[in-house]
């Protein structure tokens, strides 16, 4: 038909309908974060293993008009302004609105839910895109060899594959004219020149997290369960964005030491708390094996904040103050049971350094909030 110009945007629909589609349910998804990521289902699956989370049904209402209704358009009588309450539908405090108990069968409609299937490594993924080390500079690193080869040297001897054709062109027209000839003559093993490569020190992004628990007997099943669940959210998030990470693990109760990984999360707790023993021993980890010139450093320490004594309180941020020029962000997580205010949290209250960060845990979602707090993603930072 002459004229006729295709909608070729109507081609593409279905396509875009379904990414607008998936992208609400991602959104859906990520508003539901805090509370997945303390599921312990999910904390004991493996990565690849797939799971159901429950959603609102993501249907849009539309205002459809009468159809059989052609002389009006929707207007209303011009008694209403705007913000004026049209109505309620009002919830009953127990049972449905035939008054039945609690429990029993309803007249109410229910609320609409679709279940998303989302992997663990990609709910992981959502809950990683925020998240980064603050302040991560590059540091050379000379303890630890990592070889990064480089082509920066020429030798008279090697594989013909690293041939240098320009030197060796250029070591033949020598040569020939220091014999009092010009151009290229007959060519000679001397003449050869090849590209060798050697070890260059190089840069890199070397960090390393001090993680402090406390294990002593007042850090019932509530405080273990968060301290535990955001440290392993934070070691999976190290371990999948970045590549020279070494983490070091510390519980202490009247005393610290260093334990291994598995033991940092199954030790129980018992006995009394000195906070000050666990933080003179990041001090030494830190002097003996992680000088800042060389590493970026992020102590994170989990507590109930129930210290032993003032004395060891004043301890205890006299070794923090030492730490913090070092560091590149000192986090404290303060689990707390109530809305009491602890000793230690109060003696850290005369702090103020913008690389000390202070979140409190009262409930299973502040654990996410703390993870965005001390691991805030930077501008530019590629891994995000």
């Amino acid at each position: 038909m002459a004229g006729f110009v295709p909608d070729w945007t109507l081609q593409r629909k279905g396509a875009t309908d379904q990414a607008r589609h998936q992208q609400k349910i991602r959104d859906a998804l990520k508003q539901r974060l805090p509370d997945l990521i303390t599921e312990d289902s999910i904390l004991t699956a493996d990565g690849g293993r797939v799971i159901r989370v429950p959603i609102r049904n993501l249907e849009e209402y539309k205002f459809r008009f009468d159809p059989w209704q052609g002389d009006r358009v929707g207007q209303d009588q011009g008694e209403l302004t705007q913000g004026d309450i049209l109505g309620q539908i009002p919830a009953p405090a127990s049972g449905d609105k035939a008054g039945r108990g609690a429990g029993a069968p309803g007249e109410i409609p229910g609320i609409d839910y679709l279940e998303a299937e989302i992997s663990i490594d990609d709910l992981a993924g959502m809950l990683f895109e925020d998240l980064g080390l603050p302040y991560l500079k590059p540091k050379m690193l000379s303890n630890i060899p990592r070889p990064t080869f480089q082509f920066k040297d020429i030798s008279k001897r090697g594989l013909m594959g690293n041939l240098d054709k320009r030197r060796s062109l250029r070591e033949n027209l020598l040569r020939h004219a220091r014999q009092g000839k010009t151009g290229l003559g007959p060519w000679q093993p001397d003449d050869l020149r090849f590209k060798t490569w050697v070890n260059v020190p190089q840069e890199d992004n070397n960090a390393v997290v001090i993680a402090m628990r406390d294990i002593s007997g007042s850090m019932g099943d509530f405080k273990k369960l968060m301290a535990r669940t955001f440290a392993f959210w934070m070691l999976r998030f190290l371990r999948t964005k970045y590549e020279s990470v070494e983490v070091v693990f510390i519980v202490h109760h009247t005393q610290a030491r260093e334990v291994t990984e598995e033991e940092f999360f199954q030790l129980g707790e018992s006995g009394g708390t000195k906070v000050s023993s666990a933080y003179e021993l990041c001090w030494e980890v830190l002097q003996n094996r992680y000088p800042a010139s060389q590493w970026n450093i992020y102590p994170v320490h989990f507590s109930d904040g129930d210290n032993w004594s003032d004395a060891d309180n004043r301890r205890t941020v006299e070794f923090l103050e030492a730490m913090l020029p070092l560091v590149n962000v000192f986090g404290y997580a303060e689990i707390r049971e109530g809305g009491y205010t602890s000793t230690l949290m109060t003696a850290f209250g005369t702090i103020r350094h913008p690389r000390f960060q202070v979140v409190t845990i009262g409930n299973k979602r502040d654990v996410y909030t703390a993870l965005k707090k001390f691991f805030p993603r930077s501008p530019g930072d590629e891994r995000a």
